[in-house]
């Protein structure tokens, strides 16, 4: 198996690096994803049926995302999606992308330090 390189991928729009965040916590159906997305950032973030299937269709084509056969009794509409390899690589890189943009804003002072805990 050949290692492909996530910073082609990158940056991603908030928007796909919700869905790729939502589904390192395991595998998802499509309204799971819309679900978890909108309760993990308070409701800040709600997206379309039409924007997701859009970022499903996008992530199976770059080998992102791997679609899950249904499980014996499972509805066979239902799909589910699970992080690939390379899928996990790249949301890791782009949270340290993000994370380096926080670290520069904290040295510009336009955001605050954390507190020591």
């Amino acid at each position: 198996m050949i290692k492909r390189d996530p910073t082609p991928f990158l940056p991603l729009t908030p928007a796909a690096f919700h869905v790729l965040l939502t589904l390192a916590d395991g595998p998802r159906h499509g309204y799971q994803i819309l679900k978890d997305v909108e309760e993990r950032t308070d409701g800040e973030v709600v997206l379309s049926t039409g924007t997701l299937y859009g970022l499903i269709k996008r992530f199976l084509d770059d080998e992102l995302i791997l679609e899950m056969r249904p499980a014996a009794g499972d509805d066979e509409r239902r799909r589910t999606y699970k992080l690939s390899v390379l899928g996990r690589e790249v949301a890791e890189a782009e949270a340290t992308r993000l994370e380096r943009l926080v670290r520069a804003a904290r040295g510009a002072n336009l955001l605050t330090r954390p507190r020591a805990t």
